[in-house]
């Protein structure tokens, strides 16, 4: 197939869309793998590794390989924030496929294919629109941001002054007996 993929949603030649992971060869044919990848679509990148993680195909494997892949590279390579990620694309082409063949009845030979898939899928940051939905839906939850750097910055403050404060106000030891008590 030439030209864009269809869901790529990038027709401006020279133009990055995204940062992009693929495997190439995988032993499984195309339409399987297409099947995982229609669950992931368009999902921001923790919903998406959720849903593959509990899918229960194998396919759901290799797609979850090379996710963790694409959000490596964007990451690593353009410097993006992992919680700000959306699946852009993600596409499954057919690679070369293996001919066998297996004897059958009166000399004849039936037809074995073993088909191979190239899988791809693109990830890219979420418009300030789509950002500010997400961050409106985890506020509704009571969850406080869902950004790791400012919850972890966040709990540190609060975990230094009350490391202080029971130093200071240990607890005295009860010294009376039981005999003393009235027990």
């Amino acid at each position: 197939m030439t030209g864009p993929k269809l869901n790529e949603a990038n027709r401006v030649a020279g133009t990055k869309s995204g940062s992009k992971a693929s495997a190439k060869y995988v032993r499984s044919s195309a339409s399987k793998a297409r099947v995982v990848l229609n669950l992931v679509r368009n999902q921001d990148v923790r919903t998406a590794d959720e849903i593959l993680q509990f899918t229960d195909r194998e396919m759901a494997r290799v797609v979850r390989k090379v996710l963790a892949s694409a959000v490596a590279n964007a990451t690593n390579n353009d410097d993006l924030d992992a919680d700000e990620l959306f699946v852009k694309a993600c596409f499954a082409d057919e690679g070369p496929t293996l001919k066998r063949f297996r004897p059958r009845a009166k000399g004849r030979a039936g037809k074995i294919n073993k088909r191979t898939c190239h899988i791809t899928v693109i990830v890219d940051r979420m418009s300030d629109e789509q950002l500010a939905v997400k961050e409106a839906k985890t506020m509704a939850k009571g969850v406080p941001t869902s950004n790791r750097r400012a919850r972890v910055a966040a709990s540190r403050k609060s975990a230094a002054p009350a490391s202080e404060a029971p130093a200071a106000e240990a607890p005295a030891e009860d010294t009376t007996s039981t005999e003393e008590a009235g027990n």
